[in-house]
């Protein structure tokens, strides 16, 4: 079943040009949920310039800096089944800026944080060692699928001496 993702895109239009496709995030989504076997299939996926992510992530994490993804996952009311999932907030100036300063593609970048995103609005965390060995692990299963190398693998950026 492919997603039904709601795309919000809340950034000048310069930044547009280097946002993956629809196709792009209903494929990374897709491979999350149907790693998981959920059937909820329905998010929103909203790309935000850092003034909103920092506030969300101040006003929800207490944490008063822009951030890279904010998850949000859908509560539905007890007894009522609905297709949400919940809703992802992706600030695209912090995302660009760690892609370069960590030698990846933005496109690769988007996958990673799209795929994390998602694994929190499933429940998965990495609060201690081993949930976030856990959910690393996953990540870098899903993003072989795409051709995507291990996100957390560091580079080394200083010039052989």
């Amino acid at each position: 079943m492919t997603p039904e993702i709601d795309l919000q895109i809340a950034v000048g239009d310069e930044a547009e040009t280097a946002l993956p496709s629809q196709s792009d995030l209903e494929d990374w989504v897709g491979a999350v949920l149907a790693h998981e076997g959920d059937t909820r299939h329905e998010l929103t996926i909203r790309v935000v310039e850092r003034d909103e992510s920092q506030q969300l992530n101040r006003d929800y994490r207490g944490k008063d800096k822009p951030t890279n993804v904010l998850s949000f996952p859908f509560e539905s009311p007890p007894g009522i089944e609905l297709p949400l999932l919940g809703d992802l907030v992706i600030c695209h100036d912090v995302v660009a800026n760690e892609a370069q300063e960590q030698h990846k593609s933005i496109h690769d970048h988007y996958a990673h944080l799209v795929i994390h995103g998602c694994l929190h609005l499933l429940g998965y965390d990495h609060i201690d060692d081993d949930e976030a060995e856990q959910m690393e692990t996953l990540e870098r299963v899903l993003l072989t699928q795409f051709g995507i190398a291990d996100p957390y693998r560091v580079v080394d950026s200083k010039p052989d001496a």
